[in-house]
């Protein structure tokens, strides 16, 4: 299952994502966790330090070598320049999983509490002013469009702040996306934003409230997101010494969270997975790409990448 954390800025959201990706590994899953927001924090979330998260290998930075392995032998694709953020698989296209067993994502993520993380990677000194942090999520994008997650796996992606995650289609590619919300104006004000633009996509968005202190808090909170509400987290000492960089084994998180958290992957594992419509989103927003910039920066119909007879799935797998 492929699972999303988004919310403003500040609302905890990393902090969020990183107790789903160790609590279901404390549960006996394989998870892959991504780092795909501008502040990149994840990484310190599992406890590793800056330099060794400054080390760590960037997405951003292995774009081409991860067009070349994707685009395999797929004849619809020219080369792998010709690949844009949005481009589908299709038959000859190789696909990744969560183990990353291929090379390409071998080389490119890392080890850490259990899991597999990857990081997109921030702005480097040649990127201010003239780079979009976008093309850097792409990697991101292209990654989830050819990755196949079985039972019992996680892909457990940290979004950018607030709205910025509909600057491209991989906000659609998640089969459950947890808006993590403080009880503020501001907070619940990102939740409407993104629960109108993700209404007519499809999207599974469910609340998650964070830094609550009482029942004003709670009520504040109902009355602005009603049923999208799973439950909420009060402050929490086990938070604030992993915020501090000592993060202590995920079972020592104080019991309503770790009960929460369980309801929250329950939640996914009962949605189910769509691979129909994972497919149908993926070339839609590969023709809005193409036809917005990329068939004119090429020079060709890129609209013909789309393989209309490739429905990505753990059926392709096993074919």
């Amino acid at each position: 299952m492929k699972v999303a954390f988004v919310g403003k800025g500040g609302s905890g959201k990393t902090t969020m994502a990183s107790l789903f990706a160790r609590r279901a590994v404390d549960a006996g899953r394989r998870v892959l966790a991504i780092d795909a927001d501008i502040n990149q924090h994840l990484a310190g979330a599992f406890g590793l330090s800056e330099g060794e998260a400054a080390r760590l290998p960037k997405l951003g930075e292995h774009l081409a070598s991860i067009k070349d392995y994707l685009r395999g032998d797929n004849p619809r694709i020219a080369s792998a320049e010709a690949m844009l953020k949005t481009t589908p698989p299709g038959h000859g296209s190789r696909l990744v999983d969560v183990a990353c067993s291929a090379t390409v994502m071998r080389d490119l993520t890392t080890p850490v509490a259990g899991l597999r993380l990857a990081v997109t990677g921030g702005f480097t000194e040649d990127d201010l002013g003239v780079a979009c942090y976008h093309s850097k999520v792409g990697a991101v994008e292209l990654i989830l469009n050819h990755l196949v997650d079985g039972d019992g796996e996680y892909v457990v992606v940290d979004m950018v702040a607030g709205a910025e995650a509909f600057a491209s289609g991989m906000f659609t590619r998640f089969d459950r996306t947890f808006l993590v919300c403080e009880p503020t104006r501001r907070s619940v004000g990102v939740y409407h934003q993104y629960a109108e633009y993700a209404a007519e996509y499809d999207v599974a968005i469910s609340v998650l409230g964070n830094k609550i202190d009482d029942a004003e808090d709670v009520r504040f909170l109902q009355s602005h997101v009603g049923e999208a509400l799973l439950g909420w987290f009060g402050r929490s000492g086990y938070v604030k010494r992993a915020e501090r960089g000592e993060p202590g084994p995920i079972g020592e998180l104080e019991a309503d969270g770790l009960a929460l958290l369980d309801r929250a992957r329950d939640l996914v594992d009962i949605g189910g997975k769509d691979w129909g419509r994972f497919t149908r989103q993926a070339h839609e927003f590969h023709t809005r790409n193409a036809l917005a910039w990329g068939n004119g920066r090429s020079g060709v119909d890129l609209r013909d990448q789309i393989d209309p007879d490739f429905i990505m799935g753990s059926s392709v797998v096993a074919a």
